[in-house]
């Protein structure tokens, strides 16, 4: 049997990658990677930048991996939509093999081309692996996807079968002999017109395989307290790995649960908690394909979000006067990454502080964070806009302050990311505008753009007057 292996974009390993190891055990294999300008047509690579470098790094990774098993990663230019299609009856494959996709985009494309390969003849088997359980198979007694994480999290736990990851093939055939194709250059950061940014972590598999390691050697270990500490190294920063696939959900789903016995039940438990938060976001967004379009709650379609250009920019530039805010927006533009306590923080401000749109910030994000998830994304920012499934109560509003002082005590997330404050006080360090005049006139920052008490009241206000009090959150 020939298959081609379809890899794009959420799997670039060779580690429990199920078609590939399918393909390798049946006959021929043809590894195929297509540049969809979806993707990496230039003005649009311009627009996530910093998941474009982690892709590039991570398909070098891939094409490396793959010749060292005695395979090719053949990488071809064009709409996937075509180019799929095309080559598989060029190359008489009886099968093109790939991972399947959960967002409603991704599974208009597999709808598109299986229609097409199965009018050829040529089977379209898409295998799970960007989910721990199959997209729509944790459901209520009734049927329908839950709308609760915890519920959804105890059922998971008794019905779920999670698969022992596979192995890497330990060799790959070569490719036919009888292949043509017109190969393209994997392109480099530089013909797509961005620059190479050093704060980024590094791509590919065995970069994954290293923060695993790392994260399992110790922090795992008291993660249930250091999750929430923007101060401390405690979380994974392995969100990045499992969106692209250079580590498999059910890798590291595995290996944590694995560290079980190792003095830190506790944080292990916390830890594979927060993986079923990823679970159920993307379980959701198959089942309601429309919520990166609408709110999950009717109630907040139409909700009268404030229009505030000088704002948003105040607040994605990290200038509106409230550390750990602006700490969270520097983070993000340097790093391609955020505090996910900061996250939650600069989300709330941004909807409940300024009013505006959690459309605008999810676009935001998704621009700059490397580790971009649609599904993951859009679940964050609804959840703390208060419009979401099992969302914090719209009424629920963070304050930057005390959040600031509760999990980052000493200062040390603003100092790093907000340096012209690093020599303030720890007393001031989350309110600069209380520190006395002679030392906040030497501060070169700017005062807050807004008012946190009056700013909160007013949005109470708007929002229980639409919503129709607590009942329609």
């Amino acid at each position: 049997m020939r298959t081609m292996v379809w890899f794009r974009g959420k799997d670039l390993r060779v580690a429990d990658h199920g078609p590939l190891v399918e393909a390798a055990q049946a006959g021929d294999v043809i590894p195929v990677f297509c540049l969809d300008p979806f993707f990496f047509d230039p003005d649009r690579a311009r627009e996530l930048p910093h998941r474009m470098q982690f892709l590039l790094e991570s398909l070098a990774s891939l094409r490396a991996n793959l010749a060292r098993l005695g395979s090719r990663l053949v990488v071809v230019a064009g709409r996937s939509t075509e180019r799929i299609p095309e080559l598989a009856l060029r190359w008489r494959v009886d099968r093109v093999a790939a991972h399947r996709w959960v967002e409603p985009f991704g599974r208009e494309r597999d709808r598109r081309i299986g229609a097409q390969l199965e009018g050829e003849g040529i089977r379209f088997d898409l295998h799970e692996g960007e989910t721990l359980a199959p997209p729509g198979s944790i459901r209520t007694q009734g049927g329908t996807m839950f709308g609760v994480f915890t519920p959804f999290a105890r059922a998971f736990r008794r019905d779920a079968e999670v698969l022992d990851p596979l192995p890497a093939p330990k060799s790959l055939p070569p490719l036919p002999a009888d292949l043509s194709w017109e190969d393209a250059t994997i392109p480099t950061l530089d013909s797509l017109g961005l620059g190479r940014n050093p704060g980024l972590q590094l791509g590919g598999e065995k970069a994954a395989r290293q923060r695993l390691k790392a994260f399992l050697a110790g922090p795992i270990f008291a993660y249930g307290e250091n999750r929430n500490r923007m101060d401390r190294d405690g979380v994974s920063r392995l969100s990045a790995d499992l969106k692209f696939g250079t580590l498999s959900i059910r890798t590291l789903w595995r290996a944590a649960a694995d560290c079980f016995g190792g003095g830190g039940d506790e944080d292990v438990a916390a830890y594979l908690n927060e993986l079923l938060w990823r679970e159920f976001t993307h379980h959701l967004l198959w089942d309601r394909p429309e919520l990166l379009d609408r709110p999950y709650r009717a109630a907040w379609e139409g909700f009268p979000w404030a229009d505030d250009d000088l704002g948003f920019a105040a607040w994605a530039e990290g200038r509106t006067g409230y550390p750990v805010v602006d700490a969270a927006a520097r983070q993000l533009l340097a790093e391609g990454f955020v505090h996910n306590r900061a996250r939650m923080i600069a989300a709330s401000f941004l909807t409940k502080d300024l009013g505006l749109s959690y459309r605008r910030g999810e676009a935001h994000y998704l621009r700059w964070l490397t580790d971009g998830d649609w599904a993951q994304n859009n679940a964050g920012w609804q959840w703390t806009a208060g419009c979401g499934c099992d969302a914090s109560p719209w009424f629920r509003i963070f304050n930057p302050v005390a959040q600031g002082r509760r999990f980052d005590p000493d200062g040390a997330y603003v100092r790093r990311w907000v340096p012209e404050l690093a020599g303030l006080d720890a007393r001031w360090i989350h309110a600069p505008w209380e520190a006395p005049d002679p030392v906040r006139r030497g501060l070169d920052y700017p005062a807050p753009i807004v008012d946190h008490a009056a700013a909160r009241a007013a949005f109470l206000t708007l929002a229980k007057a639409y919503l129709g009090g607590v009942g329609a959150s």
